[in-house]
């Protein structure tokens, strides 16, 4: 029987053979990731800079923006090495790490949004109290508290992964997934202990940040149905970004759970659309973000106006 550390790199079988076409695909890469990395920096450093940001809600963004740019940046290099190589091979270090940043971008998008939804709450509810309930310090708490229990978590469930003794190294994706590392355990009983984790990683992951996001909106709406229009038109304003936010987030990993799930469903996908499936929520969500955020909220936009040189902001 085969132990882990005898392999030293994991096979990705994700890419296929796109002939000339992989060029095409690297230069549509290259332009997203650039995208998203300006754009996710610029908002950053406007939210910074600009006082008049220096909100709960803005505070909140930026966490956001930043978990964006690190999460698109565990998967976009090596996406691009990988299209125009013809090696799609990964050392277990590397494949490790990948699996980590992935995994903490995601509990900690997930998590940030379910904050942002109570802070909602709070602000449409409770709207003289709110200031009093979210202080300076208690956002850059929450924040921490966020990305911390996102890294300790995975943290743990990784120690639990490289454990394992495989019997193969082949991965069917175009990027280190921890379930797909953890199928290839050589006996089911191994991964006892990383499914009971996984089992209570996902109430704690999704089903408590769910209940808080299902919560605060139930209590928006029924605030909203009896106030008056201007009310309504601003809780609109700024929910509908974080709406439209959390459902593109909720859909990409609803793919990519399906896809990890129902692998044998999915073999007869086309090659191409198998991959952007599986790496929907990981660059659609990056992308999104500060494009939704950003065009939607008068404040931000009236700050990029003031902050970037002209032309570099749209007129709107």
């Amino acid at each position: 029987m085969m132990n882990s550390t005898q392999f030293t790199s994991f096979i990705l079988a994700g890419y296929s053979d796109s002939g000339h076409l992989k060029y095409l695909y690297f230069i549509i890469i290259t332009v997203l990731y650039v995208s998203i990395v300006m754009v996710n920096t610029v908002l950053i450093v406007v939210i910074c800079m600009e006082r008049s940001l220096h909100e709960p809600m803005y505070l909140f963004l930026c966490s956001l923006f930043v978990n964006d740019l690190y999460g698109s940046t565990g998967l976009f290099p090596a996406l691009m090495t990988h299209l125009v190589s013809d090696d799609h091979t990964v050392s277990t270090v590397c494949c490790y790490l990948q699996i980590f940043v992935l995994y903490t971008y995601g509990t900690t998008e997930f998590i940030n949004l379910a904050v942002m939804a109570y802070d909602r709450y709070l602000a449409i509810c409770y709207p003289l109290q709110y200031n009093v309930i979210m202080t300076p310090n208690r956002v850059c708490i929450l924040i921490c508290v966020i990305w911390l229990y996102s890294f300790v978590k995975f943290t743990i469930q990784l120690s639990l992964t490289i454990r394992l003794r495989l019997c193969g190294n082949v991965i069917d994706k175009v990027y280190c997934d921890n379930y797909l590392v953890v199928k290839l355990a050589c006996s089911t009983s191994d991964t006892t202990v990383n499914n009971i984790y996984g089992l209570s990683g996902i109430v704690m992951t999704v089903a408590v940040p769910l209940i808080t996001i299902v919560f605060s909106y139930i209590k928006i709406l029924t605030i909203c149905l009896k106030s008056s229009i201007e009310t309504r038109q601003k809780a609109f304003s700024t929910c509908t970004p974080h709406l439209a936010s959390l459902l593109n987030f909720s859909f990409g990993c609803l793919l990519n759970l399906l896809q990890s799930r129902f692998e044998k469903s999915m073999r007869n996908v086309p090659t191409v659309l198998h991959t952007i499936l599986s790496v929907y929520y990981l660059m659609c969500q990056p992308l999104l973000n500060p494009i939704v955020y950003g065009v939607r909220m008068a404040k931000i936009r009236q700050a990029c106006k003031n902050i970037l040189p002209v032309g570099m902001y749209p007129k709107t």
